[in-house]
């Protein structure tokens, strides 16, 4: 099968387009290496914006100390056997393979967060330790460019079967080499990343019948535009095109043209197959496979403004966001299910408004790639709904998969721990708690990598300007499009407080944009620059623009007033009427059995909608939060019984403390029991507390 019509007209109806760009972007190569016609916000360097102090900065800190050097030694040991399984197919040491068939993949990962901490530190050890890899990687590839050490050390054919993870192993192959070329200026990991990629593209291009269900984790779609935005070839950014056309060539009926040769958990919906991407309206699916497969996609859009690829993409994005999205920013559901036309589906995506609480799966890798894909989105139309989830997930679904010594690790990310729920012994990766290691490592090195480059997303650059997009003592030195210098100042006690200060260090004398954020919690935003309110709507959930000529010493003032508020779900997610939440700001929090007298069930606490919720800044406790303290009350009349007849509950009250959600269990045991969400009293039960 050769390239797709649908392929060949786009690219007949995109190239005027992109010469029509090229002269822009020749302009501005002085100052960015590559511009994606159809962004309006564009990223900045690596390592252009610095964290200095405060929340994320200690973030920084715990990945630069603890989270990767602690994950590397895990990787290279026999707990993960990684590291030697590339040495086994180097022919560098003697073995059998130990490790899955995706974990080079996952090393790459963690080699790619080694390189986001060098942008930044410069420490000479770290590109030291990485060349002597990169070596040990080199000769394990093959001289065709083919690499995985599964398959290689496992004497199979490749490309056999779907799930063996070749793509998603070259993916994220590809994705390190172009990295270290961009921050190193080496090529000796670089060439390796090409060599490989220009093997898939004799292989796929054109695709054998027999290759046509392949490319089943679709890290290699994003990797394969990373690689034409550094290496200008066109023919990689036509590669991951096709890779798209692959997922769905054609509809399917319901019984559909099923390939025996693949296994039935991986066909179908499962696989984002079922539909063709640009006629899909939902969001269905293993939640990573998918958000890989669209963030790639909206990579595509960026480089090329098929206006089909994004109206697809924001269909997706409501579903995914709007109707199937935990309240901590987690997504995916479900460990196992079927989808409406009976496809299994695993970690992944079922039915609008079924979040289970206890069972929600909301797994980490799933949770970063929904930021990605939300950022993406964010850069491509300059809307900061994007940014506002991505920062959701970023402060809870995310921050909770690790320990805050940052040496353990969760794969799931509930909303709720009850005791007897799960049968943890006989499950692959949900555990009571954190774990240095477990058999399917994928999420700690994305956890790291994101931790090592956020600084990255802090800022982007518009047109004629800079946007804000997250918050953090942090320093920004860098270049607007237009080649002229710009630095600032961030300071704050963001995510705690929501006043930050930002100053001008640096600025051309001609008047540009400052785009700010303005999160859709913030209540009565205000800003002033130089002490006098700014002329601009403030508005939530929209970017302030506040355009003028800047200068050296200019202080702009953001006031984000932060309200401890109750959340509720809409009325169809059926676990969590009548319970609420607790929110303050970005951060979603959660009440743990620690806080509770001994032995209290989880299940028999309720919050009363009048509760004192009282902010308190604890400097010693888990790290330094804000908890809130409030007054809840427990169910103290106990029955048996599926069902029962219903009689005047009795109550006792009780102080406590919430904690933010990605502080749980630091404290406890494995026993510790943990909800988000909480049945409410509409008032206090006063005549039955005893």
């Amino acid at each position: 099968m050769g390239i797709s019509e649908v392929t060949i007209r786009w690219f007949t109806k995109t190239f005027m387009v992109l010469v029509t760009f090229s002269v822009i972007l020749t302009a501005r190569a002085h100052a960015h290496s590559h511009i994606s016609p159809f962004n309006q916000f564009h990223p900045i360097k690596v390592g252009d914006s610095v964290w200095t102090e405060g929340f994320w900065a200690d973030k920084f800190h715990l990945a630069e100390t603890a989270v990767v050097p602690s994950m590397g030694e895990t990787l290279k040991s026999d707990i993960s056997h990684a590291y030697a399984d590339l040495k086994i197919a180097a022919g560098l040491i003697d073995g059998e393979h130990k490790g899955t068939a995706w974990q080079d993949g996952d090393f790459y990962k963690w080699m790619e967060a080694n390189l986001y901490l060098y942008a930044i530190n410069k420490d000479p050890e770290i590109l030291t330790e990485l060349d002597e890899i990169i070596q040990v990687i080199g000769k394990a590839q093959q001289p065709n460019g083919y690499l995985s050490s599964f398959i290689q050390n496992k004497g199979k054919a490749p490309w056999t079967r779907r799930n063996d993870h070749e793509l998603y192993n070259s993916g994220h192959l590809i994705s390190a080499g172009v990295l270290h070329k961009r921050i190193t200026g080496k090529s000796n990991f670089y060439n390796i990343a090409v060599k490989n990629a220009d093997y898939l593209y004799k292989t796929f291009m054109p695709t054998p019948k027999k290759l046509a269900r392949f490319g089943f984790n679709p890290s290699h779609i994003m990797a394969l535009v990373e690689l034409y935005r550094q290496s200008k070839q066109q023919k990689y950014l036509e590669l991951a095109i096709h890779f798209v056309e692959l997922r769905a060539p054609e509809k399917k009926d319901w019984f559909g043209d099923y390939d025996p040769t693949v296994l039935h958990i991986h066909q179908g919906d499962m696989v984002q197959e079922r539909t063709p991407l640009r006629e899909e309206h939902d969001a269905v699916g293993h939640a990573v496979l998918g958000m890989y497969l669209w963030a790639g996609a909206a990579d595509i859009y960026a480089e090329t403004g098929d206006k089909s690829l994004i109206e697809a993409l924001t269909r997706i994005w409501d579903s995914a966001n709007n109707r199937k999205m935990f309240v901590h920013g987690g997504i995916g559901q479900i460990d196992k299910g079927a989808a409406e036309n009976f496809d299994f589906i695993h970690e992944g995506f079922i039915y609008d408004y079924m979040m289970p609480n206890a069972r929600g799966y909301a797994e980490t890798c799933a949770n970063i790639a929904n930021a990605l894909f939300n950022y993406k989105l964010m850069s491509i139309l300059g809307d900061s709904k994007f940014i506002d989830n991505a920062e959701l997930v970023l402060y809870n679904s995310m921050l909770s998969a690790v320990s805050l010594d940052g040496t353990k690790f969760f794969y799931t990310n509930p909303l709720r721990k009850v005791n007897g729920v799960l049968d943890y012994d006989n499950l692959l990766n949900e555990t009571p708690v954190r774990k240095r290691y477990f058999s399917s490592f994928c999420c700690p090195p994305n956890l790291a990598k994101i931790l090592a480059y956020l600084s990255t997303w802090a800022y982007s650059l518009s047109e004629n300007g800079v946007v804000v997009n997250l918050f953090g003592g942090n320093k920004l030195n860098t270049k607007l499009l237009d080649g002229s210098a710009l630095k600032l100042i961030q300071s704050t006690d963001y995510p705690w407080q929501g006043d930050i200060l930002i100053k001008v260090d640096e600025a051309k004398a001609e008047p540009f944009d400052m785009r700010i954020r303005i999160p859709s919690w913030a209540q009565q935003p205000s800003i002033l620059v130089n002490g006098k309110p700014v002329a601009s709507q403030v508005l939530a959930g929209q970017y302030a623009v506040l355009n003028r000529s800047w200068k050296k010493g200019d202080l702009i003032e953001i006031s984000l007033p932060m309200q401890t508020q109750l959340i509720e779900g809409h009325p169809r997610i059926e676990e969590v009427r009548n319970h609420a939440a607790i929110k303050r700001g970005p951060i979603v929090y959660a009440l743990e059995s620690v806080d509770l007298p001994k032995d209290t069930d989880i299940l028999d606490v309720y919050l009363p909608t009048n509760a004192d919720l009282k902010v308190e800044k604890v400097t010693s406790f888990l790290g330094g939060v804000n908890t809130i303290n409030t007054q809840v009350f427990i169910r103290t009349d106990k029955k048996q019984g599926m069902y029962r007849a219903l009689t005047q509950p009795e109550f006792k009250s009780v102080d406590t403390r919430f904690v933010p959600y990605f502080a749980w269990a630091n404290r406890g045991d494995e026993h510790n029991e943990m909800s988000v969400f909480l049945p409410i009293l509409w008032q206090s039960p006063a005549a039955h507390i005893h």
